[in-house]
């Protein structure tokens, strides 16, 4: 786990895809533990003149924004690692899109490992088969 969806205001541009979820990847391994070849990422485009903030859009302010969605198994991280996970990714962003407006969003979705999972198991059910 987890499961990934990134929102980046633009035109659909590949290599920005590529670089944005390579640098999520890193981040998300590094500060949640999460192991690389289960984390899934999506990445869409919104066009600056389709993205509000505060009722003007990022095409009239000449900025840029993301919102970062992650799902994680609920208790397997700390408040101080989800903290430190917010600014390394905003950051990131920071470094990956032009004139960042400072309203991107990040959000850890704690989910309930019995409601969560992939290839058909439970995150439940892989705990209970570690023997953990």
């Amino acid at each position: 786990m987890p499961h990934i969806v990134i929102h980046l205001s633009g035109e659909p541009d590949a290599a920005l895809a590529q670089r944005a979820a390579a640098a999520v990847a890193d981040t998300t391994q590094r500060v949640l533990g999460k192991q690389r070849p289960v984390i899934a990422i999506t990445v869409q485009f919104i066009p600056a003149a389709q993205w509000f903030v505060g009722g003007a859009s990022l095409a009239e302010l000449g900025r840029s924004a993301f919102h970062l969605d992650i799902s994680i198994t609920d208790e397997t991280n700390t408040k101080a690692e989800k903290a430190l996970y917010l600014r390394e990714i905003h950051a990131a962003f920071d470094g990956l899109l032009p004139r960042l407006h400072e309203v991107s969003y990040v959000h850890l979705i704690d989910a309930r490992a019995a409601a969560y999972g992939y290839g058909g198991h439970t995150q439940e059910w892989r705990h209970q088969q570690a023997g953990v």
